[in-house]
């Protein structure tokens, strides 16, 4: 009975740690969401599914660097290096300092910049003036002002190759930020039903608008 028990309770002991690994990320997420609900700005961590499609507009070949913001527990991050990217070329820009923290420790190869994402020339320091090849965002644009929206795309197209997109995720059922005749175009890149909740993928960029 002792052998069995002992047994019962080295196996409940194994399930225990998977659960807190498989779920790690949530939980971090959730603890910072209490914390820091304008910061973080979802109910849940980004979905894999949504992370692959974010990540898909990255273009490893380019040789030139990419721009991440609000990675929060890394899963876009994962998404964009199986993409292929070298993790020196990443850089990626988080408001809280837990998840910076975390991100250091997971992907110790990447660039982490803790700041803020609306005040990029300060937050990137010394990496300020790098031309980037795209910008995955994953802010949530909608709690903040049209007008700081606005001046932070303006900000991330004029940052990367002319022609290249960034690419936004939105809970809410329209483009976080207004195409803008002459300056930027907003094209509608997915929407992601398989992802708590769905969201719609938006994609900014100085080309041609393609609605």
């Amino acid at each position: 009975r002792q052998c069995i028990a002992a047994e019962g309770t080295l196996a409940l002991n194994n399930l225990v740690r998977q659960f807190r690994s498989r779920f790690s990320d949530e939980i971090r997420f959730l603890s910072d969401l209490k914390r820091q609900p304008k910061a973080v700005g979802a109910i849940w961590p980004t979905g894999q599914i949504m992370a692959r499609r974010m990540a898909s507009i990255v273009n490893p070949s380019s040789g030139l660097p990419v721009l991440e913001l609000g990675p929060g527990t890394g899963v876009i991050t994962h998404a964009i290096l199986e993409r292929g990217l070298q993790p020196g070329l990443l850089h990626a820009v988080e408001y809280s300092a837990s998840f910076a923290s975390e991100l250091r420790l997971r992907f110790p190869s990447i660039h982490v910049h803790q700041g803020d994402a609306f005040n990029l020339q300060e937050t990137l320091g010394k990496h300020a003036d790098l031309r980037f090849d795209c910008a995955v965002s994953a802010l949530p644009l909608l709690n903040f002002p049209v007008a700081m929206r606005e001046t932070l795309i303006g900000d991330l197209l004029s940052r990367m190759s002319p022609g290249r997109p960034l690419i936004q995720f939105s809970y809410g059922p329209f483009a976080p930020v207004p195409a803008r005749a002459g300056q930027w175009s907003v094209e509608r890149y997915d929407f992601v039903l398989r992802n708590i909740p769905p969201a719609r993928l938006c994609s900014p960029s100085t080309t041609p608008c393609r609605l």
